[in-house]
């Protein structure tokens, strides 16, 4: 094993030359890592919108651009200087002061599958990748592990599916199923999500991961554990190598009898006057799950809400014939887009700084690109991965900035752009994780953790 320090020389592409040389690294990451200096965050929420959200609508108003640019939004001040937002966003913009917003995110394609591939896991993929390259969150479950009887990595509710056909991207990838995310929300009502189907209440949705099958309780689930470690005690007599998934069995027990997570699904606990500060919306129970699992433990909950059974590709908003979307700007207004995460997001963040919990939770806005800057003649926008705004705060952000400036049309960066390998550094380094390394699959070979990207400048 070869000890690094933060700033060594040997990086993990010196490391893959010498492993491609037929040289063992001892089978492991490399590791004796210093600290890196920005490390605050013991929590990650990362807030994932999938589909695509409109950055003109939002977060980059262009008011001095023709009208078929900047649509049919009035903008509003925030309290930095300069800076402002659309009116679907008033209460972002009253706390613009607790976020580092990133004008200049550029996943580089324009095309869903890849683009979202690229952002969960921070690595350049292609056709063949999309579903192999593991999530950053899995990464981290990797090499952090559990935390409090929570898995590593938790999606909120993990049932988005882009297609056709519906692929899920929420995955381990090369190092392997039991890192993938612990899904909440269990399997999606409609793969597709064309049709407008009604789901269960969001307060019960979010809960099917944690449902016992039929015949079991608790008793019976402790009974079944009690008698798998026994096995595995007889195993391990005879043989040295333990069933890679015992660890995952394990935690699927602690899971379903901890009174403590159980008890983080219960929103019920929860203020009246709280649930309306979120929204009592999709987006707003999922947001304040978010913060209740953090607040019991868990170390990276993502928040998934893009492809809805029953509101349809609530991000992609071509407004296709078959989509059958009022105009992008009527749209943003509705409870369950721009003006539904705009309450959810400012709630969350307002909530969380009340808390305390903003000092070692880092939270993650991130979406896989923007939208076209000319509106369609059908009244939407399409993808756009030349330019789109995503946001960071809580742990070692420096907040209260705008990082990047697009151009008059919001077209393209006239400063620096940062791609999704910037992004998971960024992530990496606000939890003292040093992304130079290799990490290996379950047929031992080394896989550089991060191939490209390194921290965005001014936001830690």
């Amino acid at each position: 094993m070869f000890p690094l320090a933060w700033n060594s020389l040997i990086t993990r592409r010196d490391a893959l030359r010498v492993a491609a040389a037929g040289l063992t690294v001892a089978g492991q990451p490399l590791a004796g890592l210093a600290t890196p200096p920005h490390a605050k965050a013991k929590s990650v929420i990362v807030l994932w919108m999938a589909g695509g959200v409109t950055h003109h609508d939002s977060f980059d108003p262009k008011p001095d651009a023709p009208e078929e640019i900047r649509g049919s939004l009035t903008t509003i001040q925030t309290p930095l200087p300069g800076v402002r937002f659309t009116e679907v966003m008033p209460n972002m913009a009253r706390v613009a002061g607790d976020i580092a917003l990133v004008r200049t995110y550029a996943s580089g394609n324009d095309d869903h599958l890849l683009s979202q591939a690229a952002q969960l896991s921070g690595r350049a993929v292609n056709q063949a990748q999309i579903m192999t390259e593991p999530n950053i969150g899995a990464i981290l479950a990797r090499m952090q592990g559990s935390r409090a009887g929570l898995p590593g990595y938790i999606a909120v509710p993990g049932t988005t599916r882009p297609g056709p056909p519906p692929y899920n991207l929420f995955v381990g990838g090369w190092l392997g199923r039991e890192f993938a995310p612990f899904c909440t929300g269990g399997a999606p009502a409609n793969d597709d999500f064309t049709a407008q189907v009604k789901e269960a209440p969001e307060d019960e949705f979010h809960k099917q991961g944690l449902n016992h099958l039929p015949g079991m309780n608790p008793g019976r689930y402790g009974d079944r554990q009690s008698l798998r470690e026994q096995l595995e005690a007889e195993l391990r007599k005879t043989e040295k190598s333990r069933d890679p998934l015992a660890a995952n069995y394990q935690g699927a027990f602690e899971m379903l009898l901890a009174p403590s997570v159980r008890r983080a699904f219960e929103l019920g606990e929860e203020p009246d006057r709280l649930r309306e500060r979120y929204g009592r919306t999709k987006i707003g129970t999922r947001c304040l799950i978010a913060r209740r699992l953090v607040e019991a433990g868990a170390r990276f909950v993502l928040v998934d809400y893009g492809y809805d059974p029953e509101y349809g590709n609530l991000w992609d908003n071509h407004n296709a014939a078959s989509q059958n979307f009022p105009h992008i700007c009527e749209m943003a207004k509705r409870p369950y887009h721009l003006a539904g995460i705009d309450r959810a997001f400012a709630g969350m963040l307002t909530d969380m700084k009340a808390r305390g919990m903003l000092d070692d939770t880092l939270v993650v806005f991130l979406t896989e690109f923007g939208r076209t800057p000319k509106i369609n003649p059908a009244g939407g926008r399409d993808h756009w991965g030349k330019a789109g705004s995503i946001f960071f705060a809580g742990a070692g952000v420096h907040a209260g900035q705008v990082i990047g400036t697009t151009d008059k049309n919001g077209a393209h960066p006239i400063t620096p752009a940062y791609g999704p390998g910037d992004v998971a550094a960024t992530i990496y380094s606000a939890l003292g994780v040093d992304w130079d390394q290799l990490l290996y699959d379950k047929q031992n070979r080394p896989y550089a953790m991060l191939p490209e990207g390194s921290p965005i400048p001014g936001v830690l």
